[in-house]
């Protein structure tokens, strides 16, 4: 199954961030551009993890407000990339599938494939950040029986997701559901379509 290869290889790179543990650090990818969805994968993930901790430093109440505004830039460009690495994704899928004929009754999904691999992407971050919780020693018993009960919430939540994931992915194999993929069309950070910026030129 898809998501079998994808949630191994979201923990992968999860495990591979915390070992140094900084926003900060060398990317290299685990897997060569010639294996692409893995290549692909990998890097989405990853990304997804930086801006985790992203999110975590943002909110800390005594940061520097010239920090917290660079760190605010570093999380847009974050985001974008996200998306663009979204968007990769489901080409692949597009032309995986390319030459599939779709039935006269097929249906689009509400989401593609690739933005449900986005969600089982950090749902990875959630279950593996949930799990130091509930498993870390200097917390309350409460504390920790707490977040092992949304912990375990997260795991039946990958379940159902990887199934459905895997479900579509087979539908579209098949011609029962067709794909297509949309720009996300951002405007804030386009000077033409952001008034803000347009303003300033």
């Amino acid at each position: 199954m898809f998501t079998d290869k994808a949630n191994k290889i979201f923990q992968e790179v999860i495990a591979k961030y915390h070992e140094i543990d900084s926003v900060d650090q060398p990317f290299e990818n685990a897997y060569p551009e010639s294996d692409l969805i893995e290549h692909l994968l990998y890097r989405k993930c990853w990304i997804d993890t930086v801006q985790w901790h992203y999110e975590d430093i943002i909110r800390d109440p005594q940061i520097d407000p010239v920090a917290a505004l660079t760190l605010k830039r570093q999380i847009d460009a974050s985001n974008q990339d996200r998306t663009d690495m979204v968007e990769y994704i489901d080409s692949y899928f597009l032309d995986k599938y390319k030459d599939v004929e779709a039935k006269a009754d097929a249906t689009i999904n509400t989401e593609s494939p690739a933005w449900g691999v986005d969600r089982l992407s950090i749902l990875a971050l959630k279950i593996y950040h949930m799990n130091e919780e509930a498993t870390r020693t200097d917390a309350s018993d409460e504390h920790r029986a707490a977040c092992q009960k949304k912990l375990d919430v997260l795991l039946e939540q990958r379940v159902d997701l990887s199934t459905a994931i895997d479900t579509l992915l087979s539908d579209i194999e098949k011609g029962d559901k067709y794909m297509k993929v949309y720009k996300q069309m951002k405007m804030y950070n386009d000077d033409e379509l952001n008034p803000v910026l347009r303003g300033q030129k």
